[in-house]
Parts: C-alpha cells; sequence; structure tokens
C-alpha cells in the first residue's frame, strides 16, 4: 500500500513518465526503467504485441517486477480505438472504428465497443486505454483526423465519446479523451511539425470544447492535450505545455479533476522546437500530470532527470509534483484496487 507523503523524490518524478519500450518480454531494458527511473506507466504499440498468453505474460511481468522495485503498481496504456488505429489486431476483436459508428449514429456500437474492449484489455492485464478521440472534424475539411473521429457535429462526438467513455470506466478500464482541445480543425501532423490553429477562441468553444465538456461530466479519467498552438489561446506554447490552456483552461474553467497528460513528447512538434528541460519545465508549470514519450529512451533519461531535479530544487514543484502524483495514485487505487492515497 502506498500513500504519497512516503514516496522518494526519485519516485514523485519517475511516477510522472508513461513511456514505450521496444521488447516484447520483461528484459533488462524494461527493467531498468521500472527500477532505477521508477516510471509510473507503459505504454504498448504492435512492436510489444505477438498473441494475447504472450501480452498477458509481459504485463504480469512488468507489473510484478514494478512492486517488487518499491514502486507503486504500474498502469499499461494502450491506443486501442478501433479503425485505423488499433494496437492489438486478430484474435482481439477489430473494430471499424469511430467514423462507422458515427456514421451509423449508433449509441449500442459504441457501447458495444467499450464493452468488448474493456473486457479483452483486462483480459490480458492492460490498464488503460488511450481513447477515445473526441476531434471534430468539419466536412470538406482534410483533417489530419479525417478517419479517426465521430464526425463533424460536436453533439454527436459528445453523445458517441461519452458512451464509450461510461463503458469503458464501468467495465473497470479508464478512458482517456483526447486531444484537447480538439485537432479537428488540423490539416497537418503533429507527427512531422508543430501545427497552429488561428481559431477564435468563441468558435473553438461552441464546436471542439463541446465533446469534451461532455467527456469531463461524464466522469473521464484522464485528458491528453494536443501538441497544437491556439494562437487566440497561448500563442506561444502548444496545448501539450501551455498554463493557459493546460491548467486554466482545463482545470479551473472546465473543472476537470483527474489526470491531464501530453501526447507523445517525441512527436517532431515537440521534438524540432523545445529541448527536453524547457518541457518540463513547462509541463511542471501547467501542472500537468504525465509525460508520455512513446520511443527515444535518451530523452526519457533526461526528462526523468529534469522532473528529479525540479523536485529537489524548488518547493512550488515538489507541491505540483505531490498533485500530480497524487492523482494518478488514486486512479490507481482505483482501478488497480491496490494503492492508497
Amino acid at each position: 500500500m502506498y500513500e504519497v507523503h512516503s514516496l522518494s523524490d526519485e519516485q514523485l518524478a519517475g511516477q510522472r513518465l508513461m513511456v514505450g519500450f521496444r521488447g516484447k518480454v520483461l528484459d533488462d531494458d524494461l527493467r531498468f526503467v521500472i527500477r532505477e527511473m521508477h516510471v509510473g506507466g507503459l505504454i504498448l504499440f504492435k512492436r510489444n504485441v505477438s498473441d494475447p498468453s504472450q501480452v498477458a505474460e509481459l504485463c504480469q511481468s512488468a507489473k510484478a517486477y514494478a512492486v517488487e522495485s518499491g514502486n507503486p503498481p504500474l498502469m499499461i496504456a494502450i491506443d486501442q480505438e478501433g479503425g485505423s488505429v488499433a494496437r492489438l489486431g486478430p484474435p482481439f476483436t477489430v473494430f471499424p472504428g469511430n467514423r462507422a459508428i458515427g456514421a451509423a449514429r449508433s449509441e449500442k456500437a459504441a457501447r458495444e465497443f467499450g464493452t468488448i474492449t474493456a473486457r479483452e484489455l483486462k483480459g490480458v492485464g492492460i490498464t488503460m486505454n488511450l481513447a477515445p478521440v473526441l476531434d471534430v472534424a468539419p466536412q470538406g475539411l482534410n483533417s489530419v483526423m479525417a478517419d479517426r473521429v465521430f464526425g463533424e457535429d460536436p453533439e454527436l462526438v459528445a453523445y458517441l465519446g461519452k458512451a464509450v467513455i461510461e463503458t469503458l470506466q464501468n467495465n473497470g478500464i479508464p478512458a482517456t479523451a483526447k486531444h484537447f482541445p480538439g485537432i479537428g480543425l488540423t490539416t497537418s501532423d503533429s507527427h512531422v511539425d508543430l501545427s497552429y490553429l488561428d481559431v477564435d477562441s468563441q468558435l473553438l468553444d461552441s464546436t471542439d470544447l463541446v465533446p469534451f465538456r461532455a467527456a469531463i461530466e461524464s466522469g473521464v479519467e484522464a485528458v491528453m492535450l494536443s501538441h497544437v498552438v491556439y494562437r487566440d489561446l497561448d500563442g506561444q506554447w502548444p496545448a501539450s505545455l501551455s498554463t493557459v490552456i493546460a491548467r486554466d483552461l482545463l482545470r479551473k474553467d472546465m473543472n476537470f479533476e483527474g489526470i491531464t497528460m501530453t501526447d507523445d513528447l517525441d512527436m517532431g512538434a515537440i521534438d524540432k522546437h523545445f529541448d527536453v528541460e524547457t518541457t518540463v519545465r513547462r509541463i511542471s508549470d501547467a501542472e500537468i500530470d504525465i509525460a508520455l514519450i512513446c520511443h527515444d529512451r535518451l530523452k526519457m533519461e533526461k526528462a526523468y532527470r529534469a522532473l528529479l531535479k525540479a523536485v529537489r530544487e524548488s518547493e512550488d514543484a515538489r507541491k505540483k509534483a505531490t498533485a500530480s502524483v497524487r492523482r494518478i495514485v488514486n486512479m490507481k487505487r482505483k482501478y488497480l484496487k491496490v494503492v492508497t492515497s
């Protein structure tokens, strides 16, 4: 059992990292990030998956090793949206994705996706889904999210997203609403470079934010922030590094009390423009709970050291880190039923 005030500085830093890795088993590299970096979560990709029994063994051994190492239990996440973004293929159930659910305007299909996906994730030891996508993509726009959204109607996206969130979470898998405050109007890919949106904040409020309000009202456990600069909100920083968007808009104005996390910090939008120390400082200032780093091991280690340095050198950073880790541990307690805050 874990209480946040009993965690070491190293654990306060590491619990705010969710990281990817390359193997399909608990090898020395994975042991290192769990034991030495005290990471709070792992994210799985297709590179980590061969079949259900292998995934189950990987998840079980990684979670057991975290506890053996004296750390809080691991969250193990995956992007299992259905459609074009589904890291688990056959024999796991293959769903057509949000676009098909939206075209059918089918709450039944949304809930079926949530029910079956939750059961299959839990069955192999995966404990968090980085879904659903709540972006709104207008017709006639070459949106980067065109094939991953429920549609162009904010109310429909809110309705179907809420159904997915509630069903996943009622079946024991925390959901993640993404990509706040909405990237449906984006035509360039954040994987490649930083994107800018010149969208009036009032228009954003009446369209893109509608599904996220519904998600918050339905109790969504986590919100993922995009790597897009919304010039009318914060002309300098992408949402994932913005105090204006992550803290003031999402936390204060929209009253979100759950987990906030960045999109993958290995994406070109961040990697090409901001060094790790700046990124970590901005995440801390914006009171973002989890830094997601999916590929670059060196960046993971730099981020861990920067988080640890901040905790040790700044009382304000320590307070913010403690608040973030408390939210993380509370979610683990709720869904893993093995920790206290």
